[in-house]
């Protein structure tokens, strides 16, 4: 057992360290590798260890999906902070963009975030309330937008917001997935992503 693993355990924090380890499990050998006693062995401590919070693989996961998105939630935010006092329609593509740069510098996050089949979604707490923040967030802006006469009032709001949703949800996907080369997407996947939700917001204002 490492020192630094000894240390977060005795400080109890043995739930990050199993985190982090099973997030470096994925990253090096894939998440078929994942295991709770893989990722107690990764983290220095013993395999009975972790199932006092952990009693399988799923839930395992699900608190790296956890961390993810509380991850993905500050750099909505912080996205949102730096368009400072916008309109609402730019706030709500600077929100875009922030998840876009999120999930292209945070592959494997994004990756089990996303997963339906490898964690327990409904069972989080957390998960469900942020992802709803996120949601709400998206909702309110738009609402603005309309009222502002940004957006047309003819606009089917639902499909909207599942548009804009399914658009940066598919860009951040595709660009992961290596699958721009393939669309002869001669730019960065960045700069891609950037221009392609620029022309969905263009093509939704009035």
């Amino acid at each position: 057992m490492s020192k630094e693993s000894t240390r977060r355990y005795h400080h109890g924090n043995l739930v990050e360290a199993l985190v982090a380890a099973t997030v470096e499990i994925i990253e090096e050998r894939g998440v078929e590798h994942v295991s709770v006693r893989e990722a107690a062995k990764r983290a220095g401590v013993s395999p009975g260890a972790p199932f006092r919070h952990f009693r399988s693989k799923t839930a395992l996961m699900t608190a790296v999906a956890e961390q993810a998105m509380g991850r993905l939630t500050e750099a909505v935010t912080e996205a949102q902070s730096n368009a400072g006092g916008c309109d609402p329609l730019t706030a709500f593509e600077a929100i875009g963009h922030g998840y876009l740069r999120w999930a292209l510098a945070n592959p494997t996050h994004f990756e089990i975030l996303s997963s339906r089949t490898l964690i327990d979604f409904d069972s989080s707490d957390s998960l469900r309330e942020q992802a709803n923040a996120i949601r709400h967030l998206m909702v309110e802006l738009l609402t603005e937008a309309r009222v502002q006469g940004q957006i047309s009032s003819g606009l089917n709001f639902d499909h909207l917001l599942l548009g804009a949703r399914a658009l940066v949800y598919g860009l951040a996907r595709m660009a992961i997935d290596g699958h721009f080369p393939e669309w002869h997407v001669a730019e960065p996947p960045s700069e891609a992503m950037r221009h392609t939700l620029h022309l969905f917001i263009r093509e939704i204002a009035k």
